[in-house]
């Protein structure tokens, strides 16, 4: 299946997805190499833009997503990786989920999870995505 990268720059989004809960955990980005490797090794690798470099989600953590199933939509310019999260959180700020707060009526944030984790402890003083 051909997945449209060049509508982008090269890069497509990937939203993730628990697929036991059906949570969505994060969005990160992919480019061909990302999605081959990723097929490869059925671990998440996202590529980088802050980087400028493929990334496995978990490198540095150990909290990898095993991928479960991949799906392209309609336009085949976004993609949803379907995982099994390993460890107790995705996001770098020790949430579960990167989508752990709530945006009010008002414009304010509201945090609405627990932190599952201490980033401190699994990163080290600075915390790295």
């Amino acid at each position: 299946m051909e997945i449209a990268f060049e509508k982008a720059g090269g890069l497509v989004p990937a939203i993730v997805q628990d697929d036991r809960t059906g949570d969505v955990l994060m969005l990160g980005f992919m480019n061909e190499e990302a999605l081959a490797e990723t097929r490869r090794t059925s671990e998440v690798v996202f590529f980088s833009r802050s980087r400028n470099r493929l990334w496995k989600k978990g490198e540095s953590s150990g909290h990898v997503l095993k991928v479960r199933e991949v799906r392209v939509d309609c336009d085949a310019d976004a993609l949803l990786v379907r995982v099994e999260p390993v460890g107790p959180g995705v996001c770098h700020e020790g949430y579960r989920s990167c989508f752990y707060r709530r945006i009010e009526q008002d414009g304010s944030g509201t945090v609405i999870e627990p932190p599952t984790f201490e980033p401190a402890q699994v990163y080290g003083k600075e915390k790295k995505q």
